[in-house]
Order: C-alpha cells, then structure tokens, then sequence
C-alpha cells in the first residue's frame, strides 16, 4: 500500500501504519552500541583535558569565535570554553562546573576519573556484564572509597593564630598553576582574605565580601591584599583630593541633577527670561542638594549615577569630593565595609547613614592614567580586596582562576577541616581498599569493584606521565609501598625531589573535595550507563 506526504495508510485490519519521518537519512544506535558510542565520548574529553592534570601538567590555548584567546589549565575553565556538540560530552562539561561550584578545586581530577570509569565500565561491556550491573556495582565501590577515605583522613587544625597549615594547603593547590613562580605569596593572599571573612563559629565564609580585581602592568609579585575596598574609579574634578583621612561618605544612587517633573508632555522653551528663570532653578536645585549632602556631615559623596561638569565644578567649589558611575555591586560592598546606608533620596541623608572609613586614596598606575580608588581603614574591617597585577590580561585572567581555587580551598576545609594528602596518595590508597573488598564478594559486582579500582589509579598515572616518570613503574612502587608500610602518604613525586612521602611534602588536598570528585564522577558515569537510546525531539513517529 502507498501512502502518500500528508496522508494516512491503513493495513487490511484498518490499523494506521507507523511513517517515520525521514526514516531512511536517520541513524540511530540503541543498546550496548549506543552506551559504547557514548562512552566514546566522554573518553575523549577525558584524554583531552588528562595532560591538564598536576603540577607539571601543561596548559591549553582556547580561542573564541570572535578571536579572544584564553591560555589556562584549570579544567572548569578549559571545558566551559570548548565547543562540545555531543550530548554526553555536555554532561561531562556539566560535571566539571559541578565539582568548581561546589568545592572550587579538583575540576580536572574528576573529568580524568570519570573517563577512566568509562574505559573500564566499556571493557565490563564487552565481558558481556549489564550496564546496570556494572552502575550499581561503580555505586557500590564508591561507597567504599568514600568510607575509606574517611578512615584515612586527618585532623587540620584551623585557628586565626597559627595560618602555616592553612597555607600549605592552598601552596599545594597553586602548585600547578601559571602563579606558582610565586605561590607562597598568593597563598598568604588567599589564606589572610578568607580568615578575615570567615566565621570560624558557624563555619561559614561569605564570599560576597572577597572582591578580586585585576590590572595589567607590573609583576606578578606586586599584588596585595587590601583590608578594605578597592574600585576601577578615580574622583570625578582632577583638582579634588588624591587622599583623605577620617572620611564619612555618603552612599547614594540618585544622581546629582534636579528632579524631573513626572509628566508625559515636554517643555517648551520660548524666550530668553524663560530660559534664564529654568537655569536659575536648576542652579538652586544644585545648591540645595549639595547643602543637604553638607549638612549630613559627609566628606566624601559616592554616587551609582553620573552628574554633569556644572555639578561636578559645584561639588568642587563646596569642597565635596565625589565619585561617579560606582556599580551597584561595589556600592553594595562599600556600605557593607564602612557601616554606612545606601541612601536613594537626598532628602533621607542624615548622619546616621554615613560610612566611616580611615583613608581613602586614590592609586595609580604606570606611566598611564590608569587610576584606582582604595577604601582603608574601614568600620567593618571584613570586606576586603585581592588586587592582582600582570603583565597582561591573559596573565590576571588566569592568576584569578588560580587565586579563587585556593579560596574555595580554603573555605572547603573551614566547613570540613580534615585533610588527606594529594599526589595521587588518596586515589593509590582507595584503589587497595576497593580491591581488598571485591575479594569478599560473591556476587557479579566484584568485577566492577575490580574496575572501579583500577580507575582510581588514573589520576596518579596521569600525574606520573605528565612529570616525565614511568607512569607504570612509578604507580607499582607506590602500590607495593603503601601496601607493606602500611602509610596512606606516598605520592607521585612530580617536582622530582627524590621524596615521595606527600606528608614531608606538605602535599594535601581536602577530604570534603577528594569525596565530592569520586561520588560526582561515579553519578556520571552511572547515568551514562543507563542510557542505551538517544532520540532528537524532530525524530517522532507521524500518524
């Protein structure tokens, strides 16, 4: 029977035939064909991002459609930056932004470790194991990891008096980034930020009071934390002062102009004496709101809006030095460190709602006039700044990925203060806890207990190989020490120090973050398995 576009075909029973739309241009894989294809997939992205992994690991150069050109090796970045049409290789992207927004840190590390669960969930495959087995079994190991990295972890002391353990750690997170050259400093940067926001009694770090700027010119080494608020703006006269002491600012976000009638119809000026009699009101509006922002007693006027030079040159004769076109997110930070109100009418200005700050000066760059606002001193000293310099902006852009990695670091310990050391150890010393325990089971998962295993060794390979060792060798002697000493502390020994107990080393990750990348990645991994078919929302039967 011949059914023609548009119509409907019957069989000899009057059941309608199902016609697929373009049937025969489609290609669809279901099965274990399609598991493989998308496994395939996320191998790949994998294998991209694996020479990314460790402090020797290298760097990848992603540029734009429109010609932007970012040089970076953290993975979250790398990823996001990619033009990935494959779905799962989507999911792998998501799973990289997953592990930054939770933890900040680790980003690499748990696309390497899905992709290795990938490889080894495809060779379980060909064994001829179901993919849910095998899910439910990856499930299972990585409660296994989980609870074995809890026996392992250690205590990490967190106190306001002794910052060296805190500083340590975000070394060892900086390691392998483009500011190693002089990572104790940023470090101390990150470490001294966080604390100083941070409440270690609720356990709690409220990055909204961390700014972190950046501005091209200088070195690397001459950037600085400011106990205070730093912003991209200078005052609005040159003549104005370039520093203040003792200051109470108003914050306002209502411009300095005189208010317009709320009206639909326009004004019409048709004679000189009306033109004159518009610019005397305009003049008095002006002194009026200068008077009203005098005699609240501020020395200083921070506006979210612009004004004109008339107002800016009346600003300067009263001696009211101002700032202009300050963004919301900076007046906001503004009123949060210097106690101050943010005010939307002059007329609600009174005394009580000004900012304290102890200085305020401006800075200034180079041979440029490139200059920069800084709010010291301030009545809640918890606000504070991260000012990073550069040689260029691909420089700063990188250096505050590496900077924000150590914060989440950071705060991740100040929630969960206890530690395992890094190098590849946690994954060396899970991988022989998950293969103990597949020998005590009697069921079909011990193979992919067994898998599981295995894969947690990729990421020490991986840190191995882009060191330039035997990545083989170097993984037996570490497997066959930590299995007769019996110490969760060896490590791949990737800056080739001879030494590779990571406890010497001060080389430690979070446990928090170490937990968060396996239970991810075996999230993933498990979804990917159980997804034997793909339809696109065009592909539907027509009736």
């Amino acid at each position: 029977m011949t059914a023609f576009p548009g119509s409907i075909a019957f069989d000899e029973y009057g059941r309608p035939f199902i016609i697929l739309r373009d049937q025969e241009q489609q290609k669809r894989l279901t099965g274990n064909d399609a598991i493989k294809s998308h496994i395939m997939a996320g191998r790949q992205i994998a294998s991209t991002i694996k020479t990314s992994l460790g402090p020797k690991g290298l760097d990848k150069m992603l540029v734009s459609g429109d010609g932007e050109v970012t040089v970076t090796n953290d993975g979250a970045t790398i990823l996001k930056l990619m033009d990935v049409d494959h779905e799962i290789a989507k999911l792998m992207v998501q799973l990289s932004q997953s592990q930054d927004d939770e933890i900040g840190d680790g980003t690499t590390g748990v696309v390497v470790l899905a992709g290795a669960l990938l490889e080894q969930a495809e060779s379980l495959l060909d064994r001829g194991i179901h993919p849910i087995r095998i899910a439910d079994g990856f499930e299972l190991a990585a409660q296994c990891a989980v609870n074995h990295l809890d026996s392992i972890a250690e205590p990490f002391p967190i106190s306001n008096d002794n910052l060296e353990p805190l500083i340590r750690v975000a070394m060892t997170t900086l390691g392998s980034k483009i500011v190693n050259k002089c990572h104790r400093q940023m470090a101390e940067i990150a470490v001294n930020a966080v604390m100083t926001v941070a409440d270690l009694e609720k356990k709690d770090v409220n990055f909204e009071l961390i700014k972190i700027i950046g501005k091209v010119g200088g070195r690397m080494e001459d950037s600085s934390l400011v106990k205070g608020v730093v912003i991209d703006k200078s005052m609005s006269h040159p003549q104005m002062p370039k520093s203040m002491k003792d200051v109470k600012m108003a914050i306002i976000t209502c411009p300095f102009e005189p208010p317009k009638p709320k009206t639909k119809y326009k004004l019409d000026v048709t004679s000189v004496e009306d033109y004159q009699a518009l610019r005397t009101y305009e003049a008095e509006k002006f002194e009026q709101i200068v008077k009203l922002v005098k005699d609240s007693g501020a020395t200083l006027a921070i506006c979210q809006w612009g004004f004109d030079d008339e107002a800016n040159h009346l600003l300067l004769q009263h001696n009211l030095p101002a700032v202009r076109w300050v963004g919301g997110p900076e007046i906001e930070l503004i009123a949060i460190a210097t106690g101050g109100r943010i005010v939307p009418r002059f007329e609600e200005l009174t005394p009580e709602k000004l900012g304290t700050a102890g200085t305020v000066r401006e800075m200034s760059f180079g041979t440029g006039q490139d200059k920069m606002l800084v709010i010291e001193d301030c009545k809640s000293s918890r606000a504070v700044t991260i000012l990073l310099r550069g040689g260029n902006q691909m420089i700063i852009d990188e250096a505050k990925r590496s900077v924000h990695d150590a914060i989440c670091v950071v705060r991740s310990l100040i929630k969960d203060s206890r530690i395992v050391y890094g190098g590849g150890a946690a994954e060396i010393s899970s991988s022989l806890a998950v293969a103990k325990e597949a020998d005590q089971l009697s069921t079909l998962e011990q193979y992919a207990f067994r898998a599981f295993s295995v894969a947690l060794e990729a990421v020490p390979l991986a840190l191995a190989e882009n060191s330039g060792l035997l990545p083989i060798e170097t993984l037996s002697e570490l497997k066959s020490r930590h299995s007769s000493e019996k110490i969760h502390s060896y490590g791949v020994d990737c800056m080739l120090t001879g030494e590779s107990d990571m406890k010497k080393h001060h080389v430690v990750e979070s446990l928090h973050s170490k937990k968060q990348q396996i239970i991810l990645a075996t999230q993933l991994v498990k979804m990917i398995l159980k997804i034997d078919d793909v339809r696109s929302p065009n592909d539907q039967p027509s009736y």
